[in-house]
């Protein structure tokens, strides 16, 4: 059970770190594109599709660590759609805070991620990234 429960922390933390990186890309992306002109809608399809990628990339090489070429193209269709959910969410949020509640478009990215990050998080974990055999995540069957 202990080695369970540190096992568990350790992938936290990593996907922590994954989603710090991702957090970084996509509002990186986003504000480079906004300084450059682009509408904001389109600086955050952009930070978000690439963030999307980055996730992907990291979460199934370095926090969940898939092996199985079956099981990573499960995952990344799950992982997909579980952020093809909280883009769409994304985006009616952005246009919220900005064309309707008239908040900053430099300071409304930064409440969305408040909001989103966590379903992410949670859509990932016990969704994207489970084995369907056992119900239990890739990483448990290791």
């Amino acid at each position: 059970m202990k080695e369970k429960l540190i096992k568990l922390f350790g992938q936290f933390i990593k996907f922590g770190l994954v989603g710090v990186s991702n957090t970084l890309i996509s509002l990186g992306i986003y504000y480079l594109m906004v300084w450059l002109g682009c509408h904001y809608l389109i600086a955050n399809i952009v930070g978000f599709i690439v963030s999307v990628i980055n996730s992907f990339f990291w979460n199934s090489k370095f926090v969940f660590k898939e092996k199985e070429e079956n099981s990573k193209v499960k995952s990344f269709v799950k992982m997909t759609l579980s952020y093809g959910s909280t883009f769409i969410l994304s985006n009616v949020l952005m246009f919220l805070f900005i064309d309707v509640f008239g908040i900053s478009k430099y300071i409304a990215p930064i409440i969305n991620l408040i909001i989103t990050i966590p379903i992410n998080f949670f859509l990932n974990k016990i969704w994207a990234f489970k084995d369907k055999t056992g119900g239990k995540d890739e990483t448990e069957t290791r």
